[in-house]
């Protein structure tokens, strides 16, 4: 596998801590949500930053490569552009599905707006695989993918992580990028070894390492990326290092963002476990690996025989999981209901927070009340089209059941509407046609 250069230490870009991550000393680079970056009109602060020689790496969150579906050629342009427009070394994406539905099962398309886990099975190796091969095709750079994190485990997995992400590189090459901290909280929520995990990684195709902090409650590890770095994450870092010398490593910062001062100290802690060993390991036994399976044939095109398919089980076991998520249909066999219940709420939670950030205005119109109103709305309406459109269909829902009650509210948020939609707010017959096709979506 060819070796990528060094990349050293690096931290997550964001726009609300760009002034403090031109500000830090010994930044070898930076990593920005590929999203975000509009390639014709980069930020200021990047564009000093890549003056300077600071290497700008994009970091993609909707390609969702490990779905059912074969990637979006349209993503995979777009995110080729941002590659082009930042001169990046490498581009990344996460090993994950964030959509489902669609063609493949006949049922309507949901967004989950959020990562998560495919099964470690053959079938979804096999769909995976592809779908790097189709990405790897389609970008100019080479590609690194993320192992995510996860509140579900899957029934019935053929394969642990370290086995399934060892299994994608022998087949595609791809290279990892590896979030110690996503392994402590897969050890928290699912109890996986990160250690065990680490024993059968291939850790020649790491291109870079991510650090990250979070939160326990009640038993369950939040991968927030907004609070430290805890002492768990940096021992696994450090176990990691003890193996190999990572590329580069990466602080992640989402949220609640402290000042440069802070960022400096946990850039220090992160270099600290990353100091050589005192004393050299000694030699690690292989982690056994599964027996392996003969290489599938050619694949049909797409449409022609696929009903029974690796893509269409996969499919149907990803639409099913993620229809119980967020249209509130029931749990599929063999999952804890009780955790899928967690994490529909904190994939609720999350699309009321991204769409007040996005749509600033709603939680001002509304005030207090905003949050419960969103909820309330969300636990029939599952996203079809992404957070803009969720935003402005979340007022449309509001206007056509006649809120909020305050007079002026209301006209402001009509306002408001009418200035992304239409000139007129949605009538009783649009009402009538939106609870219908809610009804369609929890069927």
């Amino acid at each position: 596998m060819e070796r990528l250069g060094r990349l050293g230490t690096g931290i997550g870009w964001r726009p609300e801590t760009a002034d403090a991550v031109e500000r830090l000393p010994d930044v070898d680079w930076v990593e920005a949500v590929a999203e975000n970056l509009c390639p014709g009109h980069l930020p200021d602060s990047l564009l000093r930053l890549r003056a300077r020689g600071t290497k700008v790496i994009p970091h993609g969150v909707s390609l969702g490569l490990g779905g059912a579906d074969r990637p979006d050629a349209d993503r995979l342009a777009d995110l080729a552009a941002r590659v082009e427009a930042l001169d990046a070394p490498l581009v990344t994406e996460h090993i994950a599905f964030v959509r489902a539905g669609g063609p493949l099962t006949a049922s309507p398309r949901l967004e989950a707006g959020h990562l998560l886990p495919v099964p470690r099975t053959w079938d979804a190796l096999d769909v995976l695989c592809e779908n790097v091969r189709i990405a790897q095709d389609a970008l100019p750079v080479p590609l690194a993918l993320e192992n995510i994190a996860a509140l579900i485990n899957w029934p019935g997995e053929d394969m642990t992580e370290g086995q399934f992400l060892a299994e994608l590189v022998d087949r595609t090459g791809v290279r990892l990028l590896i979030d110690v901290a996503n392994l402590h909280t897969n050890h928290v929520n699912r109890g996986e070894d990160p250690s065990a995990a680490l024993d059968e990684l291939p850790v020649e195709a790491i291109a870079y390492v991510h650090v990250a902090g979070g939160i326990e409650k009640d038993g369950v590890w939040h991968d927030t990326h907004a609070h430290p770095v805890t002492r768990p994450v940096l021992d696994i870092l450090a176990d990691l290092r003890s193996r190999t010398d990572p590329p580069g490593v990466l602080l992640e910062r989402d949220d609640n963002f402290p000042p440069a001062q802070e960022l400096a100290r946990e850039l220090a802690e992160i270099r600290t476990a990353l100091a050589p060993p005192a004393t050299a390991a000694p030699p690690r036994t292989a982690a056994a690996r599964p027996a392996r399976r003969p290489a599938p044939g050619p694949r049909p095109a797409a449409g022609a025989g696929e009903g029974n398919s690796a893509r269409t089980r996969v499919a149907v076991a990803q639409t099913a999981l993620l229809s119980a998520l967020v249209a509130g249909t029931p749990a599929p066999a063999g999952f804890d209901s009780a955790r899928l219940g967690v994490q529909s709420r904190a994939l609720a939670g999350k699309r009321a927070d991204v769409v007040s950030k996005i749509a600033p205005e709603l939680p001002e119109i509304l005030g207090s009340g905003y949050r419960a109103a969103f909820l309330t709305y969300a636990r029939s309406r599952p996203m079809s089209a992404g957070y803009r459109r969720d935003a402005l269909d979340f007022a449309e829902h509001l206007l056509a059941d006649g809120r909020p009650g305050d007079e002026a509210a209301r006209r402001r948020l009509t306002h408001w509407w009418q200035d992304r939609v239409a000139p007129h707010p949605p009538r009783r017959t649009t009402r009538f046609v939106r609870a219908a096709r809610a009804a369609l979506v929890r069927k």
